[in-house]
């Protein structure tokens, strides 16, 4: 099916519109910029950052609704009409109003990058029912990349022009772009579908079926889990890299590099999942969150920035395997919702980050970080297969 022309396309469509959902990767760079236009106070900033990734996880719920229902496409320009006008909204919101700030800008903007990430995981997963890995690893990569983008433009057009004409530039690229690459996303024939799903003993949950599975809560506290050891430093990673050693001028190469190893890890650990299977590789994802949070710790200067690289590659690479190990344990035909349930753990893990931010020094961060990491490996280790129709179905998969 992988070898379809139409199957090529559909992936290159889904991987230009994940180059414009990658936010929260490159919040650090936003957030400075944002203080300054809006009068913002940090914390401010940061919950205006752990609200759109709250948003981002229901969205991907409510996008998955739509999905299963309607098909990618709908689902898709929504959420770049949503994603677009969250931001086009900024360029004309006043000074110092957070709340305004919150429901114009990062309720659509989380919800409209959730609604678009579940049309494409689920349509490429269709298409590539063989390779899932390598699909979503695809598609991930221009998500990881989106970090360096958004770097790059808001360096460029921000510094340039203001914050404000910034905002109003990238909405017209997520409308334009992303509304493009929306209108292409198609599900495969319904026979082929249906041919890519039917292999014998294999689970098909509905929404209400995995919620009742044991398997459903420990993946979703995972995913929450592993929020903490990126999402606690990230907003404030220019601040960090400066006052270790780093010269301002140089400090927003930690978001860069971040975003080039968020790519790589969203490229590598799926593609290693086809062959290793998912739960060793999320093994070492959730294993090199605790050694990169120590690492973090104590780094100083580039070392930080390649500690940070590493947090990055793991996060990202953890939550690229995550969609086809939901479909490996609970099916395809209903994978949209099913990921959006899933993907609440991120709304979880956002504000428990918000929270520590705010509550913890940092130094009570880095074990705090440490502690998720190391909880989250023991919930994918505590996951079992789902069993199948007839109850007998055996963990012979090589991607379980």
């Amino acid at each position: 099916m992988h070898t379809q022309p139409r199957a090529k396309a559909i992936l290159a469509a889904g991987a230009a519109v994940q180059l414009l959902t990658g936010i929260p990767a490159a919040w650090g760079v936003f957030q400075q910029p944002v203080m300054e236009a809006y009068g913002f106070a940090r914390g401010q900033a940061t919950l205006a950052f752990a609200v759109l990734v709250a948003c981002y996880g229901l969205g991907c719920l409510l996008g998955g609704l739509l999905q299963d229902a309607k098909g990618p496409r709908p689902a898709g320009l929504l959420g770049a009409a949503l994603l677009g006008g969250g931001f086009v909204a900024a360029a004309f919101l006043p000074a110092g109003q957070i709340l305004w700030f919150l429901l114009a800008f990062s309720l659509p903007a989380g919800l409209g990058s959730a609604f678009l990430a579940p049309s494409v995981l689920a349509c490429v997963q269709k298409w590539y029912a063989d390779k899932k890995g390598f699909a979503t690893g695809v598609t991930g990569v221009a998500m990881g990349l989106s970090g360096a983008f958004f770097t790059l433009f808001v360096r460029l057009v921000g510094g340039a022009f203001g914050m404000r004409a910034c905002f109003g530039a990238l909405g017209g690229v997520m409308l334009a772009v992303g509304g493009a690459g929306a209108a292409a996303l198609a599900n495969p024939p319904a026979a082929r579908s249906r041919s890519a799903r039917a292999k014998p003993g294999a689970p098909s949950l509905t929404p209400g079926q995995m919620l009742r599975t044991r398997q459903y809560w420990l993946c979703l506290a995972a995913v929450a889990l592993a929020a903490p050891p990126v999402l606690l430093f990230s907003p404030e990673i220019l601040q960090l890299a400066a006052d270790r050693g780093l010269p301002e001028a140089l400090a927003p190469w930690c978001v860069v590099i971040g975003s080039a190893a968020s790519a790589l890890g969203r490229l590598a650990c799926p593609a290693a999942s086809d062959r290793l299977g998912r739960k060793p590789v999320l093994y070492g994802v959730y294993l090199g969150l605790a050694a990169g949070t120590l690492g973090f710790a104590f780094a100083s200067g580039w070392w930080l920035a390649a500690a940070y690289g590493a947090l990055t590659f793991c996060y990202s690479g953890g939550a690229a395997v995550q969609p086809s190990w939901n479909t490996d344990l609970f099916g395809l035909e209903h994978a949209g919702v099913n990921y959006g349930f899933l993907a609440l753990g991120m709304s979880a893990g956002s504000l428990v980050s918000y929270a520590g931010s705010q509550l913890l020094p940092l130094s009570a961060r880095h074990w705090a970080a440490g502690a998720c990491a190391l909880a989250g490996l023991g919930c994918v280790a505590l996951v079992k297969a789902v069993p199948g129709p007839a109850d007998t179905v055996e963990n012979s998969s090589p991607t379980m």
